[in-house]
């Protein structure tokens, strides 16, 4: 029984020793394991560009938030202001009205009343025509800005590939080299910067493309109501410009 008790305690005595030393299998210089920052430094140069096409994404997103929505594009309290200034033909004071604000009806109201105001004589099919031109013009601006989300998400893959390779290459060549244990090293060191390189591409690329397909959705929604907005204002111009060709050439001039 004491022989018993005896071994117990030194086990018992023995096992924090045994749980500091290294393992048998092991050489005691092996690394530990590398945090996300480590890797990301041993990832290769291309790592550096994924990294800044990230911040930019993130950057674009959150802008998108801000300014791809109803109230930059078309509100309802401009809309209000407008519809009734030209109905009472006070186009003077919806320009300055326009001019204060900074949606994207306001911009086109601007530049329509900007060419009625100096053109008097001008007919309606000339206001119209610079009505749907400012806003396509409009529309393509929001559009074009969407597509860098849709850029972001091509580039990045291809820029993780190109990481790939350059590990893979790597890889290869460590297997060629006759340096003894440490070609191993370098073996899972380049295939750990492959690998690396494709998860950053993939993991930058794809939140991109749905972001690119959520607020492409969101701008032709918006870009909807504002040719509808248009349309409206350009409905209200029409209206003045039949009665003012009911009326005589110096009450016309007297309009603006």
């Amino acid at each position: 029984m004491k022989k018993i008790l005896w071994l117990f305690l030194a086990a018992a005595s023995a096992s924090p020793l045994l749980a500091q030393s290294p393992s048998p299998g092991l050489p005691p210089d092996v690394p530990h394991a590398q945090t996300i920052f480590d890797a990301m430094r041993s990832a290769g140069p291309v790592m550096i560009f994924l990294v800044l096409l990230s911040i930019v994404s993130v950057m674009l997103i959150i802008v998108y938030f801000l300014t791809i929505r109803r109230g930059a594009i078309v509100s309802r309290g401009f809309m209000a202001t407008a519809d009734a200034l030209l109905r009472k033909r006070d186009y003077l004071g919806l320009l300055a009205v326009s001019n204060r604000h900074g949606e994207a009806v306001a911009r086109v109201v601007q530049q329509v009343l900007d060419f009625t105001t100096k053109n008097p004589n001008a007919d309606f099919a000339q206001v119209r025509e610079i009505a749907e031109t400012e806003g396509s013009r409009v529309a393509s601006n929001l559009n074009n800005r969407v597509t860098y989300l849709a850029d972001i998400g091509m580039i990045a893959p291809l820029l993780g590939l190109l990481g790939t390779v350059i590990g893979i290459i790597s890889s290869f060549g460590a297997l060629g080299a006759d340096i003894g244990s440490a070609r191993y090293v370098a073996l899972s060191r380049g295939i750990s910067q492959a690998l690396f390189n494709t998860a950053a591409g993939l993991a930058i690329g794809i939140p991109a493309m749905i972001f690119y397909a959520f607020f492409r959705g969101r701008s032709q929604r918006l870009i909807s109501e504002l040719e509808s907005a248009v349309t409206h204002i350009v409905a209200l111009l029409s209206l003045q410009f039949s009665k003012r060709q009911e009326r005589s050439p110096a009450l016309l001039e007297s309009d603006f």
